[in-house]
């Protein structure tokens, strides 16, 4: 007697999104309270308070923001594709609207204090990634939320765009902890080894960062937390499939 194939299991899932929306916010309130109370807090005046404003967008913006935004396809994988989309494109948005100040900021702060910009490796990586950001929210836009691409087009383009977004959200992660670093040797290198607490909590956010991508990675790659295809999804496929084994698509 054949025994039913085993359903995926996913008990564990809404516990590892939670685990991850606990640790995402958990890596924010932590850049708030190290800018805030051990840096001075934040202002928009050219001071180190403008700077402290970097540090805080770029882990809301570029780190947890971007993982949210691509979780809502793991997250709301029942929902009306054209909803997701929405909300991810809108989220992306918002990550890079907060990114875009966070930069501004750094640049202001550089230009009143007559510090030089662009040549640690902190700063090419942080720069190389909202780069690419830009250009994959650009691409995702004219490729499936305003589809100026043909279908075939947008079906080859579709996993090399989940593919980029993972890589976006590797590079942010890796260009925060380089800044971590950066920012704590320029401030208490003098003490750094002594365990000081500004030390200590910088230390942890780096770790809940990295804990952060382990999770959303966990999470993407997982095959049974995978969006099941919809009949838009199936049809590019068909489609891709077709013009690649060289026969004419037809047409509804």
């Amino acid at each position: 007697m054949n025994e039913p194939a085993p359903r995926p299991a996913r008990s564990a899932f809404p516990w590892l999104v939670g685990a991850s929306q606990v640790v995402g916010l958990a890596a924010v309130v932590i850049t708030g309270v190290w800018m805030g109370h051990y840096r001075g807090g934040f202002a928009w005046d050219g001071s180190g308070r403008e700077f402290n404003l970097h540090p805080l967008c770029m882990v809301l913006g570029l780190v947890f923001l971007q993982g949210d935004a691509i979780l809502v396809y793991r997250v709301f994988r029942n929902e009306a594709k054209r909803n997701v989309k929405m909300l991810h494109g809108v989220i992306h948005l918002l990550a890079l609207i907060i990114s875009i100040v966070g930069f501004a900021a750094v640049f202001e702060f550089h230009r009143a204090s007559k510090i030089p910009d662009m040549y640690s490796l902190h700063s090419w990586c942080g720069m190389a990634t909202l780069v690419f950001f830009c250009i994959q929210w650009v691409m995702g836009l004219m490729f499936f939320v305003f589809p100026v691409a043909s279908s075939w087009l947008r079906a080859m383009y579709l996993p090399i765009h989940g593919f980029c977004g993972l890589v976006l959200l590797v590079m942010s992660i890796g260009s925060s902890l380089l800044g971590i670093t950066e920012k704590l040797v320029f401030s208490i290198m003098p003490t750094y080894s002594l365990f000081t607490p500004e030390g200590v909590l910088a230390n942890v956010l780096g770790i809940l960062l990295l804990i952060f991508g382990v999770l959303l990675g966990y999470l993407l790659t997982r095959e049974e937390y995978r969006r099941p295809p919809n009949p838009e999804e199936e049809s590019l496929s068909v489609h891709f499939k077709t013009l690649t084994e060289g026969e004419s698509p037809t047409t509804p």
